[in-house]
């Protein structure tokens, strides 16, 4: 086995994953998993990254390099999502960052954005599991869309509830799954919800310093 054969493995088995979820996160051909963890073939950069973010892993590390396993907390906003302010958008109640919560219409709230920002709406979130990426308490706004790609971070109402997530399509549903590795994924379909939609994706957050 290669070095980064071996890393696949133990971060599979750190994260209790079998290679039908990994496929289903990283849209990676269960195949491909295989042989990278035969050490038959080496992913390619793309797939690394996807496979690191994923497992909750730092990319180094799982390349190969002498560095630490975890992810470090980003220090800047994550490329897709900017720090905003200055134009009034409406504000819809909260999304949680863990188990769905009903979200209510905050009627007549509003949040500041930048003016020239394209978002439609925002909502505040409650819990931790998409932390460190997104705190509890932090504003997130969203583009009013019915789909998103796979593994962008969405507002999705289940039933009554919403919650914010990374969305992963399945044949017959949709797996959300958190950026806190202590919250497992969620797969939802007709055995367990009647009413699954997409509100919009995450394009932005504001964040009140204490």
């Amino acid at each position: 086995m290669s070095i980064v054969s071996e890393r696949l493995d133990a971060a599979m088995k750190l994260r209790n994953m079998k290679q039908v979820d990994l496929a289903n996160r990283t849209r990676i051909g269960k195949s491909s998993i295989c042989t990278y963890l035969s050490g038959e073939y080496a992913p390619k950069q793309e797939n690394l990254y996807k496979l690191a973010e994923a497992l909750q892993v730092n990319p180094a590390w799982l390349m190969g390099r002498d560095a630490a396993m975890e992810p470090e907390a980003p220090t800047l906003p994550h490329p897709d999502l900017l720090r905003v302010r200055k134009r009034r958008v409406r504000m819809l109640g909260a999304i949680a960052a863990g188990e769905p919560i009903f979200a209510d219409e905050e009627r007549d709230s509003y949040v500041c954005a930048d003016d020239d920002f394209e978002c439609d709406f925002a909502l505040r979130v409650s819990g931790d599991s998409m932390s460190p990426r997104l705190l509890d308490g932090d504003i997130v706004f969203f583009r009013e869309q019915d789909d998103v790609c796979d593994g962008q971070i969405a507002a999705v109402i289940v039933d009554d509830s919403a919650t914010l997530k990374h969305v992963y399509h399945l044949p017959h549903g949709i797996q959300l799954v958190s950026d806190n590795p202590k919250y497992p994924p969620m797969i939802f379909d007709a055995r367990n919800s009647s009413y699954a939609r997409i509100l919009g994706l995450a394009v932005g957050y504001q964040r009140k310093l204490d």
